[in-house]
């Protein structure tokens, strides 16, 4: 029989935890539209932070074929983001290379960092 764990069930402190999110929301004029995938993430990110884990946060958006399209950019969400967990969220420029590595490195235990769009590459 398998056995089903929580995050409760974890020690999560000083870990890094990277969680693949949905975050692939409505944009008008640059911003967000509709809030409720953001709404409805933040519950996780908050347990996660929470519990003193490093949260790394990954997501599509849109379908840019491998090419960075700056309308296509995760970054217009960062505030929305930090407003539903209730805490300041950083943001790589890039999901490869340097620009997550140097994030990921300075994020404090429950401290909370969102990679740039999967799908620039």
């Amino acid at each position: 029989m398998t056995e089903f764990r929580t995050i409760d069930d974890l020690d999560l402190a000083g870990k890094r935890v990277l969680l693949r999110a949905d975050l692939n929301v409505p944009m008008q004029d640059g911003k967000v539209s509709d809030r409720t995938r953001i709404r409805r993430l933040a519950p996780t990110i908050k347990e996660l932070a929470g519990a003193g884990a490093r949260v790394v946060v990954m997501s599509h958006f849109g379908r840019p074929k491998g090419v960075k399209v700056d309308g296509l950019s995760l970054g217009p969400l960062i505030d929305d983001l930090s407003e539903a967990v209730g805490q300041p969220v950083s943001f790589a420029r890039d999901c490869i290379g340097a620009a997550p590595e140097e994030a990921i490195e300075v994020l404090e235990d429950g401290g909370v960092v969102l990679l740039e769009n999967l799908r620039f590459h």
